[in-house]
């Protein structure tokens, strides 16, 4: 009987609902996507920061005389103090950057190359589960484990793309004013959406150390990523803007090198979620063309 009751309520609520929707429809300001600047044939570019979190991760790591994996793995970003670096010309790519630029070859789509420039740093004094095994000739490491704990410290292993993990993408955009739905009307000002996806390759600079091995320290393409993203865009007089997005993807990362012998690597795979704030400019490549709302 209580189970026909809340039955009953729940159609009485949703008949109401329904009722109530059908009188509201029609005074509903309907969003007009097509209200959008004449953007083809437009180029645009961007320089910005950002910050980002990242999934835990298992790390395998191969060599002559070890192959052990690490599990759920815990990183951070390695952002600088704003306004340290910003603004110094010959400094301006230590931060976490973003780059892009693109061109619009539909008024509402455009195509745009650039590069993430994030940072990975794993945490160390971190204790994570080992499967494998090691036999460096070390009293401390060597080993078979089985789901054995292990505690990360830097004489063990420090793992870190802080020189960038670099996702380097080819995306595919969306672009509509949404003034009139906001009902935003001040001249010369233009408030945007945006969304797209996003493919690419990775390209880090990585800082291991792993066992007492020496380093390696050079850019190496190491796997691939997928994204997408959402953002928020102020135009203003049509030619320059300020954005924010938010991007969520996946990357894969199975040939990293590690060490400067070349039969060692690293591999792993995650999510990660970035924040950006970028500024930048649009350009005609025609000349003598309006740009109006």
């Amino acid at each position: 009987m209580k189970k026909l009751l809340i039955a009953f309520v729940m159609l009485q609520t949703v008949a109401f609902y329904a009722q109530e929707f059908e009188a509201a429809k029609d005074s509903v300001v309907k969003i007009n996507f097509n209200d959008v600047a004449h953007n083809k044939g437009r180029m645009f570019i961007y320089w910005g920061w950002n910050r980002s979190n990242y999934s835990k991760s298992d790390i395998t790591f191969k060599g002559a005389d070890y192959n052990f994996t690490l599990n759920n793995v815990k990183a951070e970003d390695k952002p600088k103090p704003f306004g340290i670096y910003f603004f110094k010309l010959d400094e301006i790519t230590i931060p976490q950057t973003n780059f892009r630029v693109g061109y619009f070859f539909h008024d509402h789509y455009n195509v745009a190359l650039g590069v993430d420039h994030m940072k990975y740093v794993m945490r160390n004094d971190q204790t994570v589960r080992i499967n494998g095994k090691i036999n460096t000739g070390s009293e401390d490491y060597d080993g078979v484990y089985n789901n054995d704990p292990i505690y990360l410290d830097e004489d063990f292993l420090t793992f870190e793309h802080t020189d960038g993990l670099n996702y380097i993408t080819v995306e595919v955009n969306r672009f509509d004013t949404v003034d009139n739905w906001i009902g935003f009307s001040v001249k010369n000002i233009d408030i945007n959406l945006t969304e797209g996806i996003g493919v690419g390759v990775l390209y880090p600079k990585t800082n291991t150390q792993i066992l007492g091995n020496e380093r390696y320290d050079e850019f190496h393409v190491a796997g691939f990523g997928m994204s997408a993203h959402l953002g928020l865009d102020v135009t203003f007089f049509k030619y320059f803007f300020i954005q924010y997005n938010f991007k969520a993807g996946y990357i894969n990362m199975q040939d990293i090198r590690t060490t400067a012998n070349k039969v060692d690597s690293a591999a792993q795979h995650f999510t990660f979620f970035e924040n950006m704030w970028v500024f930048g400019g649009k350009f005609s490549l025609t000349k003598n063309k309006k740009y109006t709302c």
